[in-house]
């Protein structure tokens, strides 16, 4: 059945439900059952699981189970009806001893969440030990002198039960010489006394033999029984007579040998030897008296000689006789009662039990961590013990039920800031000087999947050459997880996205373990060069975690496009139509020019021409612009030049090692208003000179070349104005070109197909940076004569 404590018979109904709401209510909450001992396997204690307040079916899910220090499987829950039953044979005498208090403290524990309920079983002493004598007979000596209601000191029984059922009465069996005398002293135990209420007379009967009869109060009645053997002595009529029949004396524990507990002084009213008196220890005396004090024969001196501990025996009863000397010596009687006080000689003993290790470091707030239950062997303010903790965040102690603590969870936990915990419980007494004792406990904090994958920074640049071989490797990634185990195995890959018309994945792949990025292809500077993508970095935790950086690789250039020639006009053709040269012409005139670009930047595109000297000889009356391209006169012509000139003009750029191409150059001269019989052409890579020259009327062809440059200049304004424009969002183009350098060589101008291939691919416009040496030599400068790759756009 289960009970509660109450203070007053009237508050019955109110107390009952005050602690019922507390024991649904609180995560400590106390439960009392009571359970008579002796009880058969399977006795009905209580429905535990209904007075919690738990649903039978979640008994088994959250893992109900129920713990009892030092109990063993006295009691058990069936986990099909929450039903607690006695499990084994329950003894109370062995589990509690005489005390008064005996109850068996269960730990209850559920998890998911966690739980901890404390319940009380208290067991029921029944009748089930009958009063035993420490001996089975008695022997006595009485002197048939004695006078009526002599009184002779008796053994009595003793009750392994309590309250009523230890309750003693004794009898003794009918006879017509003696009766029987009980009296309680101070320690509620009884004092048994023979009464001698007729004479004896030792001629008629030597000895005599009674039966005494011990009876507990408990229902039904058990009985002990011991014989008394009575031997009747003749001669000395007076016995030695002690102050008194019972002295109590009180000692510390722990006291040195050889301190003296009491004097004994008896006397005697008879004359010479029957008057001289001996001490000795009755008969009655246990032999764990025996060991612990020594009586001095002549003096009646008791002085310890053993090691008396509170714990252990806290009272010692000592039966003294005084006997005199004579031939038929009388003896005196009277008993010693010596009280142990208590000291603080014991520790405080503490038990740790590890619930929820390690602990989850997103455990919530108030989870219990371990039990801990304290005891103290000593009684009183000395047996009181208390319990710290150092260091407490982030955990604390609560208390629980009488000495238990429980280690709970007191602040958030952050493994990574710290992984583990030594804490130091102390648990102390309250004595003077106080004694404790200290346990180490190690908290382990279990890793949460709780921090992504980190990049030291958040974008990073790497530059590649060109024709890379394919699969080389062009850079390593490397994040850093701060969790653990598994929770920090990083993974890497890439972010999918289109290149222009191609996958990004075409060009490139990362390795999930190493993180290392590979080229799958060879790369080309003029097809792509900036490559920018995102690579994700996930870890192998429940939920993953990831991260992305973003990584530029520019794909640097190198010389490996030889100049391109350009044709003459819009059309198709092959060469470039020139006027017929004039005789007339003075030095410094423009009578041709080549165009050529280079696929390639920087140095790499940027193209000078020179004239072979084979063509022309040393004495040839035509120049070309380094830079420019143009084709003039050094001087002016005379009758003595050839009418035909075939010019060779070498295009290279500025690359290592550096490529050419030749341009021949064919030019016609004729006189001052004379018609040209045949066409000039420049032929690109011509090795051979045309032998049929084209007649062309000069004012045609100077018209035509005047209508093409026209158109041409158009061009170059409306290019000129659509980058001067600022460029709409989301649009691809690089905005208003600015001029890097301009220096003696000329100025470097936009070229609108780089333009049109960056807006093909995705991301923002890329910057073309190109450097210039100063100690370059001074070329004729002219705005659409420069290359056309050397411009930062913004």
């Amino acid at each position: 059945m289960v009970y509660f404590q109450r203070k007053s018979l009237g508050s019955r109904c109110l107390l009952l439900s005050l602690l019922l709401f507390a024991a649904w209510e609180t995560k400590s909450r106390q439960v009392h059952y009571s359970v008579p001992e002796e009880a058969k396997h399977g006795t009905f204690v209580g429905r535990i699981a209904q007075d919690l307040g738990l649903e039978l079916e979640e008994l088994v899910p959250r893992m109900f189970r129920v713990a009892s220090k030092g109990s063993g499987d006295l009691l058990e829950v069936n986990l099909q009806n929450g039903i607690l039953f006695v499990n084994s044979r329950i003894d109370r005498e062995e589990l509690c001893g005489r005390r008064l208090e005996c109850s068996i403290h269960l730990e209850v524990i559920v998890e998911r969440p966690l739980h901890v309920f404390h319940v009380e079983v208290e067991v029921k002493d029944i009748n089930d030990n009958p009063p035993r004598f420490f001996r089975q007979e008695q022997r006595l000596f009485i002197l048939e002198s004695r006078i009526v209601d002599s009184r002779f000191p008796l053994e009595g029984a003793s009750d392994m039960d309590i309250g009523a059922n230890a309750e003693l009465r004794y009898k003794l069996n009918s006879n017509e010489y003696f009766d029987l005398d009980v009296k309680a002293n101070e320690e509620q135990t009884n004092f048994l006394e023979l009464v001698l209420k007729k004479p004896v007379d030792r001629e008629e009967t030597q000895e005599h033999s009674l039966l005494l009869i011990a009876i507990d109060g408990g229902k039904p009645e058990l009985t002990g029984t011991v014989q008394l053997l009575i031997n009747v002595l003749d001669a000395n009529d007076n016995a030695p007579e002690f102050d008194k029949s019972i002295y109590n004396v009180k000692l510390l524990e722990n006291t040195p040998n050889g301190t003296l507990v009491i004097k004994l002084n008896a006397s005697d009213a008879d004359e010479g030897v029957n008057k001289e008196i001996v001490y000795l220890f009755s008969n009655l005396v246990l032999d764990n008296v025996k060991s612990k004090f020594i009586i001095d024969s002549n003096s009646g001196e008791i002085t310890v000689i053993g090691e008396l501990d509170y714990e252990d025996c806290n009272v010692y009863e000592i039966n003294i006789d005084a006997v005199d000397k004579s031939a038929f010596p009388l003896s005196g009687h009277c008993k010693v009662i010596v009280k142990l006080l208590d000291e603080n000689d014991n520790t405080p003993e503490m038990v740790i039990t590890s619930l929820s290790l390690p602990v989850q470091e997103d455990a919530p707030l108030g989870s219990v961590i371990a039990l801990i239950s304290l005891s103290d062997r000593d009684s009183g303010a000395n047996g009181q013990v208390t319990c710290t903790l150092s260091p407490h965040v982030p955990f604390k102690l609560v208390p629980t039920f009488k000495n238990y603590y429980s280690l709970v969870l007191d602040s958030a936990l952050d493994r990574e800031s710290v992984a583990n915990y030594e804490l130091v419980v102390t648990a102390r007494d309250g004595g003077s000087p106080s004694l404790s004792a200290t346990a180490s406990v190690s908290v382990d904090v279990a890793d949460v999947n709780d921090n992504a994958p980190a990049f030291a920074h958040s974008e990073y640049t790497v530059f590649v050459k060109e024709n890379n071989p394919p699969g080389c490797h062009i850079f390593t990634m490397f994040a850093q997880d701060a969790d653990a185990q598994e929770n920090a195995l990083v993974s890497y890959s890439l972010v999918e996205r289109r290149v222009g018309e191609r996958a990004l994945s075409s060009y490139v792949s990362v390795h999930a373990e190493s993180g290392k990025v590979f080229a799958l292809q060879s790369l080309d500077h003029e097809e792509v060069d900036l490559l920018q993508f995102q690579v994700s970095a996930r870890d192998a935790g429940v939920p993953p975690l990831s991260s992305n950086v973003t990584l530029q690789v520019f794909v640097l250039d190198e010389n490996d496009n030889a100049p391109a020639l350009l044709p003459p006009g819009s059309g198709s053709g092959g060469g470039v139509v020139s006027q017929p040269v004039a005789r007339s012409v003075g030095a410094g005139h423009v009578v041709a020019k080549v165009r050529a670009v280079d696929a390639d930047s920087g140095y790499n595109a940027w193209l000078s021409y020179e004239l072979r000297r084979e063509a022309g000889g040393a004495h040839s009356p035509f120049r070309v612009g380094l830079y420019t391209g143009e084709i003039s006169t050094t001087r002016a012509l005379d009758e003595a030049d050839a009418p035909r000139q075939r010019l060779l003009v070498l295009v290279k750029d500025h690359g290592e090692p550096a490529l050419a191409v030749t341009a021949t150059v064919l030019l016609s001269l004729v006189d001052s208003g004379q018609p040209p019989k045949t066409p000039l052409r420049i032929s690109v890579g011509a090795v051979g000179v045309e032998e049929a020259l084209v007649d062309v009327n000069v004012y045609l062809i100077i018209a035509i070349c005047a209508v093409s440059s026209l158109l041409v200049l158009t061009l170059l304004l409306y290019t000129a104005l659509r980058c001067s424009a600022p460029p709409t969002e989301g649009a691809c183009g690089p905005g208003k070109p600015m001029l890097v350098c301009s220096s003696a060589v000329g100025s470097w101008s936009y070229s609108q197909q780089r333009r049109q291939r960056e807006c093909s691919g995705e991301g923002p416009p890329k910057t073309d940076l190109m450097a210039f040496s100063p100690s370059l030599p001074q070329g004729p400068s002219s705005s659409d004569n420069v290359s056309l790759k050397n411009l930062i756009y913004k």
